[in-house]
């Protein structure tokens, strides 16, 4: 199986903010997060650089064939670092550069934009139909995070109605464990819209592997809009302060509640066609010393 990550993090230094402050790289893979040290990667990110070669050694031990990177407010614009990184790399990554509010955005080079839509002053998309139209004539997909339950679903629908052939990766599985986190899943009964597991892991991490829950809801959401809707993501590299790359997806292989061809469309053939994976090659296990 050529298995897609479709919720990935990189960047060279971080320097992005939140609500409290300024969000920057520390050492021993932690952060300054507006004030308060987190552990924001894993230890062995000793000098803050978090690296499209450090994930390129996950995924190949792992045995992921390709990565989408998206962005975060909190890391800070990385567009020029994941430009380096296509170039280097151009069959493993696809990029997207980062949309913040009031900040001129970029499309060239990238394959997609990406928007902390829950971080947004202005909550309704509809104030930001430039960014989702730029996209569209440009052949790009939007990558976004929605604010928590159904805040932003109604117009994000706006939008898709008007935008039907634009392509749409919904991030955090919908948040799914948010009060109703379902009608964000509703939103891919529309052709182009998808949904993304990135920080599945992250919000069942208080049930930990092999998450029973996140196999239920990933039920769930299928019930609504099919598996041929769902893709794997892992939120690489936060989720990793708990969980090696490899069990980030581990518990959908084990599952028995997900069959074999469910597997393959939620871990690769769907983010193949989605994100234009095609020419990727798949990625052979190295026996280890276990």
């Amino acid at each position: 199986m050529k298995i897609i990550d479709a919720h990935t993090h990189l960047w060279k230094k971080q320097n992005g903010y939140n609500q409290n402050g300024a969000v920057t790289a520390l050492t021993n893979g932690r952060s300054n997060f507006g004030g308060e040290v987190r552990q924001m990667m894993p230890p062995y990110m000793l000098n803050g650089e978090n690296t499209a070669e450090m994930l390129l050694s996950n995924m190949d031990y792992a045995c992921v064939s390709g990565a989408v990177v998206t962005q975060e407010v909190m890391d800070g614009n990385q567009d020029g670092y994941l430009l380096s990184v296509k170039e280097r790399y151009p069959e493993r990554f696809r990029i997207c550069s980062l949309y913040d509010e009031g900040v001129p955005f970029n499309v060239e080079g990238f394959d997609g934009i990406k928007l902390c839509a829950c971080k947004l002053k202005e909550q309704d998309l509809t104030k930001h139909f430039e960014v989702f139209k730029t996209a569209f004539e440009n052949g790009k997909f939007i990558s976004i995070d929605l604010a928590d339950g159904d805040t932003q679903t109604a117009s994000l629908r706006e939008i898709i109605q008007q935008l039907p052939d634009l392509r749409i990766a919904i991030g955090h599985f919908g948040m799914v464990t948010r009060e109703n986190w379902l009608e964000q899943i509703k939103l891919a009964k529309n052709e182009n819209v998808f949904i993304e597991s990135g920080g599945i892991t992250w919000l069942f991490n208080s049930e930990f592997y092999p998450y029973p829950s996140a196999i239920k809801a990933i039920r769930e959401a299928a019930d609504i809009c099919g598996f041929n809707k769902l893709m794997w993501g892992s939120d690489y590299p936060r989720t990793m302060v708990e969980i090696t790359y490899k069990m980030s997806f581990d518990f959908i292989l084990k599952s028995n509640e997900i069959n074999d061809a469910e597997k393959e469309k939620l871990l690769s053939t769907n983010a193949i066609g989605f994100y234009g994976f095609d020419k990727v090659e798949e990625i052979k296990p190295v026996p280890h010393m276990l």
